[in-house]
């Protein structure tokens, strides 16, 4: 079982199938969003050539949001998707940041996060999108508490209850709107056909993956995920590697040229972020290259289905500089080529130099 070439290939980084922005994110189930400029590139590398601009149009829409779900942190999510996503998590989300509230020393009345979606509603109303700012600003003329930290718990809340969601970006800042007001009604689902929806999305577009894999990705119990795996059984073929069971979708695809599988990821990609364990792609001796152990992630470099490098990106005297830096010599590696994609993206023509 080539490991690499299967998770290139279905993570669409090696000849993506799809060119729709929201179409991609409602078939990998969600994208983790952490930094939204970078995280832009995320789906732009997945997507068959294009530009920035049809993702910003895609949140312009509102066809794709971006809000905490599953774990909870950042991620994109199709807007068809969003309510039978929270059905899933949308508990576990909220003890979590409340919990979070009271280790910081927020002593937050029970009855204070009912409230504050009370008056996000009543502010929000009429397709408003409002910037955090400009929320803080309506919460302190109300006499409701409008600290940062207060408010920016209140809106995790918020999203977690179906409340708000990601407004439409204004001037480069992110803002927030109501989500019955963003988003078309969609069928209620139960609770068994949201489990294997995630879990179908999340095997087709990572496989091979084993189960700790889509326990860390999804936020799920154990027993949650257990259950939502047996859902699909049908759909997953088991392969034995390493001493554990592997899950590879049947929808997955196992034909591919490794050769041409090199690329630049943002931080916080799906590569890395979509398995607990990354020792597939990445040795553990380089682990500390790519992120740190309280969870940050850098931009990292793909060659071959393999993480080999970082980079980065500066501007200098106005212009787009990137550079590199590999973990060890790869003979085969041209960073030019590998960075072709992400300035298309963009919609420049400066070139690239790796060191």
């Amino acid at each position: 079982m080539n490991i690499p070439l299967l998770r290139v290939l279905n993570q669409q980084l090696l000849r993506p199938q799809f060119r729709d922005p929201a179409e991609l994110v409602s078939w990998m189930g969600a994208v983790q969003a952490q930094d939204f400029h970078w995280m832009k590139w995320a789906l732009g590398v997945r997507l068959r050539p294009t530009g920035i601009g049809k993702i910003d149009n895609a949140l312009k829409q509102g066809e794709i949001l971006r809000l905490h779900i599953m774990r909870p942190t950042w991620h994109f999510v199709a807007a068809k998707d969003i309510r039978w996503m929270l059905k899933l998590s949308a508990e576990r989300i909220e003890r979590a940041y409340l919990s979070y509230a009271r280790s910081c020393g927020l002593n937050l009345p029970a009855e204070l996060p009912g409230k504050g979606c009370a008056l996000l509603e009543k502010i929000h109303a009429g397709h408003k999108n409002l910037t955090v700012a400009e929320m803080i600003g309506e919460y302190s003329q109300t006499g409701f508490p409008s600290d940062k930290q207060t408010v920016q718990i209140l809106l995790a809340v918020a999203e977690a209850r179906g409340v708000i969601c990601s407004g439409g970006p204004r001037a480069g800042r992110c803002t927030y709107a109501l989500l019955e007001e963003r988003v078309a009604p969609a069928p209620d689902i139960d609770r068994d056909e949201a489990l294997a929806r995630l879990a179908r999305s999340y095997f087709r577009s990572r496989s091979p993956a084993v189960l700790p894999d889509f326990v860390w990705w999804s936020g799920l119990t154990l027993r949650e995920a257990r259950r939502a795996v047996g859902i699909i059984e049908a759909e997953l073929s088991v392969e034995r590697h390493n001493g554990q069971e592997w899950y590879v979708h049947h929808a997955c695809r196992t034909r591919g040229d490794l050769s041409a599988a090199s690329c630049l990821l943002p931080p916080y990609d799906e590569y890395l972020l979509g398995y607990k364990d990354r020792t597939e792609v990445l040795p553990k001796e380089h682990y500390s290259k790519a992120f740190t152990s309280y969870g940050i992630f850098y931009p990292v470099i793909l060659h071959r289905g393999r993480i080999v490098g970082n980079w980065s990106k500066k501007a200098n005297r106005g212009k787009l500089q990137l550079e590199s830096g590999l973990f060890t010599a790869e003979d085969d590696f041209d960073f030019n080529t590998a960075a072709a994609g992400y300035l298309k993206f963009l919609g420049t023509r400066i070139s690239s130099e790796g060191e």
